[in-house]
C-alpha cells in the first residue's frame, strides 16, 4: 500500500514482547508482564544509576498483581518500591504495568484547539502566567463569535476537541466581570461558558472538553450536558503551599486540596470523564506528590473509573512571576514521578506528561548528554500513555505560551523510535466511548461522539467515509503516519489456526503494523489466486423496495407510505424484470443479481416469478438471487422447509444466492441494528442448507456502524464464515465463493440520521476488513476476496488490490441500495473502466472477465461489454 498513506497513526499487533532500547520489553496485548528485571537496592539514588545488587521475587510479584489488575499498590508498598528500586528500575516496573494494558503499544494525543474564554481569575499563583487582571475598557469575556471563530479554525485543521480553559470563578473578585455577564444575559461564567461549549458543538461538532475551575455540583452537571469531558488539575494536596507566604498558592482558597478533591468526587458522583493530575516542583515534597496521587487514585476507586487521565506536570519559571526564580524540575525528577503515577494508577488509567513543557537531561548534572529529544524517549520509558492536547499551527499552549507545541511528524517519529504508535484521540478517552458511553456521555452528545469516532472509540484519522466523493485526506492535525518497526511474521500468520483474539488484533493493526498486515495480505493473494484481478458483467435489478422490516441500517426499503423518505415505494412490473435481463445480456452481461425488501404482499410464488421473468429475458443468464432473509421469507410463507424452496428455486433457474443479510454475524450486533432479521445461527444454517442443495453463496460482512459493531465483532463474524465455509466444503465440496466486505454507507441510513450509528468504519478498517479476510479465509479455501467500488470508490477498489483483494465485483449497470443510502459514485462502472483499474495497479496484474462461479466468460461476452454505450439511468 506504499502509494497511499491510510494510517493516521499506528498500534501494536503481534502478540510479542517487543525489544526496545533502554527500557523494559512491552509485553503482550493485556498480558502479564513475567520479566525478572527489577534491580533492588534500599537507598537507591533517583538519579538512575547502574544497580548492582539482584532482583527481589516478592518485589516482582508486586508488580505482577498490579500488572494484571488484581489489585492495587498501598502506600507503603509504593514507599517501598520508591526507596529499594533505583530510578532506571522503577521506570522498568512502570514500564511493566503500563504494557499489561488495554493498549500497550499505543500513545495517544488529543488534536485541540484551545479557547481561552477569560483570563480573568479569582487567585493569582505563584508560578501562573494565565491569569490577568482585567484592563479598563477592555472585554473580559471572548465573545461567542470570537469563540466560533477559533473553534472552526481548528475544525478546518483537523481537530477534534474544543478545550476552555478559563480563570476561575472571575466574578467573585472583579465587580466588571459580573457586570459583564449580567449584560451577556448570564448569572456566572459557568452558565457562559455552557452557552459557548452548546454553541461550539452544534455549529462546528468539535467535542468541548472544559477546565473551569472549582465547582459546584449543579455546575458540573450543566456542563456535563454540553461537554463530553472536564478536568480539574488537583496540583497537590499540601494546605502548607496554601497557607504560607509566598508559597505556589499562597491565599489561592480554591486551590485547597480538600476543596478540589470534593469537585473530583462530586464529577465522579456525576459520571463525568474526568481529567486531573498534580504539578512538580513547585514547593511540594515527593511525599506531598504521593498523597496527591493516591487521593486523585482514592477518589477514581470510590466512584468505579470516572478519572480518564491523570496529568504529571513540570513546573515552568516563568518572568513576570512570584516564582520566575524558582528552580525547575530535573527530568529525572520527572520521569520518577510519572513512573509512580503509572504504578499507582495501574495499567489502565492514561498518565498524560505535556509535550512542549518536557525538559531535556542536564549536563551539568551529570544527566547525560542531551540526544534526539531524550526528555520524550525517557517519559515513554516510565509508563507514560499519553502526550494530552496539541494544537500546532492553530493556538498556542496559553498556559505555557512560552512553550511551543510540538510537530506532530517529529513527536509521531519519537515516538514510534521508542516502539509506540501516535494514535489521535477524543477528548474522551477511547475507554468511556467504547465502553459504557451511555454511562460516560450524555445521550444529547453521543451522536457528535460517534460522528468523529472510530470502531475503537479513537479519533478517526481522516475525513474519508465510504462511499463519498472525498479523496483520501489527512487533516494539518493528523498528519501522523509513523508507526512501531512490525514484529508481524506473514508466513506464521497465513499459516497458523487463527483464533479470535488473533484475528481481532490483526483488525486493530495500525502503522507499520498495518503495512505489514496488508503487505501478508498481499502475499496470500498471489499465492492463492496469481496475478489475475476478475471481474462479472452483470446487471442488479431491485425489484422492490417496499419492506416490512425496519432495520436502522438501510435507506433502501421504504413502508407502503413512506412516499415522506427519500425515494417513493415501487414494485417492478414482472415486464419490466424481463426488459432489463434482456437489456443487460446485450450489454455483455453473464449474470442478473436480484434482490428486494420483504414485501409484505410476497409468497414464494413471487419469488419463483421473479426468476421466470428474467429467464424469460435472457435463457442464458445466470441468475444471482435473493437474500437468505428472502429465502427464508418464501419458504415460510409456502409453508415448505429452506431445503424445499431451496429446490424450487433452483429448478426455477437461480444459480445462486447472494450472502447479504449477514450484516455482522453476531447477535449483539443484529439486536441493535437489524433485530427483525434471522439472528446468526439461522443466516450460518440457511446457507448451510443452500450449499447442501447445490446452491452457492457469496459471503459479506456489511460494518463499521452501531456501538456493539467493532474489530471483536468482526472477527466472531469472520471465524464463523470460515467455519461454516470449511463444513460445507468437507461434506459435499461447495462452500461461499467469495468474501465481500460491505462497509456501511451512512448519509441517509436511519441509524445516523437518528444520531446512533458511526460514520461508517474509517479508511484504515476499511483496508483491514479485506486484508484479514483474506488472512483468515485464504488458508481456509475461501479465496476471492472482493472490493466494491460502490463503497469504496474506484480509486480506493484499486488500492485494495495491493491489500489482499483478487476480485472487483460486476459493472452493476444498476446501483439502487447503496444510492438510496447516499452514495456518491455513479450506478455503473464501465468494463473498460474495470480494467483500467486493474492496469492502474501495475505489477504484472491482469484483468479477465469472469462469470458468477468464477468460470472464465463465455465467449463475446467481454466484447459484447466493451461495446455497450452508457445505460441510461432507471
Amino acid at each position: 500500500m506504499a502509494s497511499v498513506s491510510l494510517s493516521c497513526s499506528a498500534t501494536s499487533l503481534r502478540a510479542a514482547t517487543v525489544a526496545r532500547e533502554g527500557h523494559a520489553r512491552r509485553a503482550d496485548r493485556g498480558q502479564r508482564y513475567r520479566g525478572r528485571v527489577f534491580s533492588a537496592r534500599p537507598g537507591a539514588s533517583h538519579r538512575g544509576e547502574a544497580s548492582t545488587s539482584t532482583s527481589s521475587d516478592d518485589l516482582d510479584d508486586l508488580i505482577s498483581a498490579v500488572a494484571s489488575g488484581a489489585r492495587d499498590l498501598t502506600r507503603s508498598e509504593i514507599d517501598r518500591l520508591t526507596s529499594e528500586l533505583n530510578l532506571t528500575s522503577l521506570c522498568d516496573a512502570a514500564c511493566a504495568v503500563r504494557a499489561a494494558g488495554p493498549d500497550p503499544g499505543i500513545v495517544t494525543f488529543s488534536p485541540k484547539v484551545f479557547v481561552p474564554l477569560t483570563f480573568a481569575c479569582r487567585d493569582r499563583c505563584g508560578y501562573c502566567t494565565f491569569a490577568k487582571d482585567p484592563e479598563a475598557g477592555s472585554k473580559i469575556y471572548m465573545s461567542l463569535e470570537q469563540v466560533i471563530e477559533v473553534a472552526e479554525r481548528g475544525r478546518v485543521a483537523g481537530a477534534t476537541e474544543c478545550l476552555f480553559t478559563l480563570g476561575d470563578r472571575p466574578e467573585a473578585l472583579y465587580p466588571a466581570a459580573k457586570h459583564e455577564l449580567n449584560e451577556m444575559g448570564f448569572e456566572s461564567t459557568v452558565d457562559y461558558l455552557a452557552h459557548c461549549a452548546s454553541a461550539v458543538l452544534a455549529r462546528t461538532g468539535l467535542l468541548p472538553h472544559c477546565n473551569a475551575g472549582v465547582l459546584t455540583r449543579t455546575e458540573l452537571a450543566k456542563l456535563r450536558e454540553v461537554s463530553v469531558s472536564q478536568g480539574l488539575m488537583l496540583e497537590s494536596t499540601s494546605d502548607r503551599l496554601v497557607d504560607e507566604p509566598g508559597a505556589a498558592h499562597f491565599n489561592c482558597e480554591s486551590k485547597r486540596p480538600a476543596t478540589r478533591i470534593r469537585t473530583l468526587d462530586l464529577a465522579g458522583e456525576l459520571d463525568v470523564p474526568f481529567t486531573s493530575g498534580i504539578l512538580v516542583g513547585i514547593g511540594e515534597t515527593r511525599e506531598e506528590r504521593l498523597d496527591a496521587l493516591f487521593a486523585i487514585r482514592e477518589s477514581d476507586r470510590k466512584w468505579r473509573g470516572h478519572v480518564q487521565e491523570v496529568i504529571v506536570q513540570n513546573f515552568r519559571a516563568k518572568e513576570n512571576t512570584g516564582m520566575r526564580d524558582w528552580p525547575e524540575p530535573s527530568l529525572d525528577e520527572l520521569a520518577w514521578t510519572a513512573a509512580c503515577a503509572r504504578l499507582i494508577f495501574g495499567p489502565v488509567t492514561q498518565i498524560q506528561v505535556p509535550p512542549n513543557l518536557t525538559p531535556e537531561p542536564d549536563d551539568a548534572a551529570g544527566g547525560g548528554p542531551v540526544g534526539d529529544r531524550e526528555g520524550w524517549r525517557r517519559l515513554l520509558r516510565c509508563g507514560v500513555s499519553d502526550w494530552g492536547g496539541v494544537s500546532p499551527g492553530v493556538t498556542p499552549d496559553h498556559v505555557s505560551p512560552e512553550a511551543p507545541w510540538p510537530h506532530l511528524s517529529e513527536l509521531a517519529r519519537v515516538t514510534a523510535e521508542e516502539g509506540y504508535s501516535l494514535v489521535p484521540r477524543l477528548a474522551a478517552q477511547a475507554r468511556y466511548v467504547t465502553e459504557g458511553l451511555e454511562r460516560w456521555i450524555d445521550a444529547r452528545l453521543a451522536p457528535y461522539v460517534r460522528v468523529l469516532a472510530d470502531s475503537e472509540g479513537f479519533a478517526r484519522a481522516s475525513g474519508w467515509c465510504p462511499a463519498s466523493l472525498a479523496a483520501l485526506e489527512h487533516s494539518q492535525l493528523c498528519e501522523v503516519d509513523g508507526g512501531a518497526k512490525s514484529d508481524f511474521d506473514s508466513h506464521s500468520q497465513t499459516q497458523m489456526d487463527i483464533d479470535e483474539a488473533a484475528v481481532a488484533t490483526l483488525l486493530r493493526a495500525r502503522g507499520a503494523d498495518f503495512d505489514a498486515v496488508c503487505a501478508a495480505a498481499d502475499e496470500a493473494r498471489a499465492a492463492q489466486c496469481g496475478d489475475v484481478v476478475t471481474y462479472v458483467v452483470n446487471r442488479n435489478i431491485n425489484y422492490s423496495n417496499v419492506c416490512t422490516l425496519s432495520c436502522a441500517f438501510c435507506a433502501f426499503s421504504k413502508g407502503p407510505a413512506a412516499e415522506e423518505l427519500r425515494g417513493k415505494p415501487y414494485l417492478l412490473a414482472m415486464e419490466e424484470i424481463t426488459r432489463r435481463t434482456a437489456e443487460a445480456w446485450a450489454r455483455g452481461a453473464t449474470e442478473v443479481c436480484m434482490q428486494g425488501g420483504i414485501h409484505p404482499d410476497f409468497t414464494g410464488d413471487d419469488y419463483l416469478a421473479i426468476l421466470a421473468a428474467a429467464k424469460a429475458g435472457a435463457p442464458g443468464i445466470h441468475v444471482h438471487a435473493f437474500s437468505p432473509l428472502e429465502v427464508s421469507h418464501g419458504a415460510q410463507t409456502l409453508g415448505l422447509t429452506h431445503r424445499e424452496f431451496l429446490k424450487k428455486l433452483k429448478d426455477a433457474g437461480l444459480g445462486s444466492l447472494p450472502g447479504t443479510a449477514a450484516e455482522v454475524l453476531d447477535d449483539p450486533v443484529r439486536a441493535q441494528l437489524c433485530p427483525d432479521k434471522l439472528d446468526t445461527d439461522s443466516w450460518l444454517e440457511l446457507v448451510a442448507t443452500a450449499h447442501d442443495a447445490g446452491v452457492p453463496t457469496t459471503s459479506t460482512m456489511m460494518f463499521g456502524h452501531v456501538d456493539t459493531d467493532g474489530p471483536d465483532a468482526w472477527a466472531r463474524h469472520l471465524l464463523r464464515l470460515r467455519n461454516a465455509h470449511v463444513a460445507s466444503v468437507s461434506r459435499n465440496g461447495r462452500g461461499f465463493t467469495e468474501y465481500v466486505p460491505l462497509p456501511f454507507v451512512h448519509f441517509e441510513a436511519p441509524a445516523y440520521r437518528s444520531g446512533y450509528a458511526r460514520r461508517g468504519p474509517t479508511l484504515r478498517e476499511c483496508v483491514l476488513a479485506h486484508a484479514v479476510g483474506r488472512l483468515t479465509l485464504g488458508a481456509a479455501g475461501l479465496t476471492n476476496v472482493q472490493a466494491s467500488w460502490v463503497k469504496m470508490g474506484p480509486e480506493m477498489a484499486g488500492e485494495l488490490l495491493r491489500a489482499g483483494c483478487n476480485d472487483l465485483g460486476g459493472v452493476l449497470m444498476n446501483e439502487s441500495i447503496t444510492r438510496a443510502a447516499g452514495a456518491r459514485h455513479g450506478q455503473e462502472m464501465s468494463a473498460a473502466t474495470m480494467e483500467g483499474i486493474v492496469a492502474g495497479v501495475g505489477g504484472g496484474r491482469v484483468a479477465r472477465v469472469r462469470t458468477t462461479a468464477y468460470g472464465d466468460a463465455p465467449a463475446g461476452r467481454r466484447e459484447a461489454a466493451m461495446r455497450a454505450g452508457p445505460l441510461l439511468e432507471v
